[in-house]
C-alpha cells in the first residue's frame, strides 16, 4: 500500500514536470527556428552590402524593407494583395466545397469508389502548372481560368483525406449505431464525420499551401492583376527590390494563413471532442 501511494505521489509530481519540460522544448525549438530566418535575413543583407554577391539585382534586405513599406503605403501593393486573396478563397472554397462530398460519397458508396477512383489516381500525379496551358484553350483568359486551377490543386488533397478519414473510422461504431437503430444519416453526422474531421483539416491545410502557389503561378501565366502579374511586371521592369518587396509580403500571408488554420484546426477538434463528451456523459 505504501509503495502505491508512493507511486501515485511520483506520478503526480512527474506530471506537470513533464509539461514543463516539453512547454520548454517547444519555446526552444520555436526561437531556434526564429533565430534560423534571423540568420539567413542578415546572410542576405551581409551578401548584398560587401559585394560578396555583385548584382544589381540582388538589394539588401533592408532596402527590400523600406521598398515594401513605400509600396504598402502608397497603395500600389495592396490592392493586388487583396485580389490575389479573393481568387484564392473563392477558388479554394470551390475545392473544398466539391472535394469534403466527394470523398465522403468515394469512402461510403462502394459504386462510386469503383466509377470515380481510378478516374482521381490517374489525375492525380498531374502537375498543376501543366494544367494551366489545356485549360486556357477550354476556358479563355479569364477569372474562370484561375479559379478552376485554385480549385483543381485544393481538390485531390481533400479528396484523399477525407476518404482515408472515413475509412479509419472503425466499423464496431456503425455496428453500435446499427444495433441501437439509429439512422444512417445520424450516424455520418455524429460518429463519421467527428472521427474523420481531423483527416479532412489536414487536407484542408495541405491543400490550402498548394492553393496559394497555384494562385501565384496562375496570375504569373495568365494574369492582368494580382501579386503573380505584379511579379512578372517588376522582373521586366528591372525593379528588383520592389519584386522581392512583394515576395517577402506573400511569404508573410501565407504564414499568417498557415498559422491561423492551425489555431482553428486546434479549436474545432477541441470543441467537437468536448461535445462528444458532454453527449457520453448525459
Amino acid at each position: 500500500m505504501t509503495q502505491l501511494v508512493a507511486d501515485n505521489e511520483t506520478q503526480g509530481l512527474s506530471g506537470p514536470k513533464r509539461s514543463v519540460s516539453i512547454g520548454v522544448r517547444v519555446r526552444n525549438s520555436r526561437a531556434s527556428g526564429v533565430l534560423l530566418v534571423v540568420l539567413i535575413l542578415c546572410a542576405w543583407e551581409l551578401s548584398a552590402r560587401t559585394g560578396f554577391v555583385q548584382s544589381t539585382n540582388w538589394p539588401p534586405f533592408s532596402t527590400v524593407m523600406a521598398t515594401l513599406v513605400v509600396d504598402v503605403t502608397d497603395g500600389e501593393l495592396l490592392p493586388l494583395i487583396l485580389s490575389t486573396l479573393w481568387r484564392l478563397a473563392r477558388g479554394y472554397g470551390i475545392g473544398f466545397a466539391i472535394g469534403i462530398p466527394l470523398g465522403f460519397a468515394i469512402a461510403l458508396l462502394r459504386p462510386v469508389r469503383l466509377v470515380v477512383r481510378p478516374t482521381i489516381e490517374l489525375l492525380r500525379p498531374i502537375p498543376i502548372p501543366a494544367i494551366i496551358p489545356p485549360l486556357i484553350f477550354l476556358l479563355g483568359l479569364g477569372d474562370s481560368l484561375k479559379l478552376s486551377s485554385i480549385a483543381f490543386a485544393t481538390l485531390f488533397p481533400v479528396v484523399l483525406n477525407t476518404i482515408a478519414g472515413v475509412m479509419a473510422v472503425e466499423p464496431i461504431y456503425d455496428q453500435v449505431a446499427k444495433t441501437f437503430g439509429v439512422s444512417r444519416w445520424t450516424a455520418l453526422r455524429r460518429v463519421v464525420f467527428p472521427a474523420a474531421l481531423p483527416f479532412v483539416l489536414a487536407g484542408l491545410r495541405t491543400a490550402l499551401g498548394l492553393a496559394v502557389v497555384v494562385t501565384v503561378v496562375a496570375e504569373m501565366i495568365v494574369g492582368q492583376d494580382g501579386v503573380g502579374y505584379y511579379l512578372v511586371s517588376m522582373q521586366f521592369a528591372m525593379r528588383a527590390a520592389d519584386m522581392y518587396a512583394a515576395i517577402v509580403l506573400l511569404t508573410l500571408i501565407a504564414y499568417l494563413l498557415n498559422r491561423a488554420f492551425i489555431l482553428a484546426e486546434g479549436r474545432i477538434i477541441r470543441w467537437t471532442r468536448l461535445r462528444e463528451a458532454s453527449g457520453d456523459a448525459s
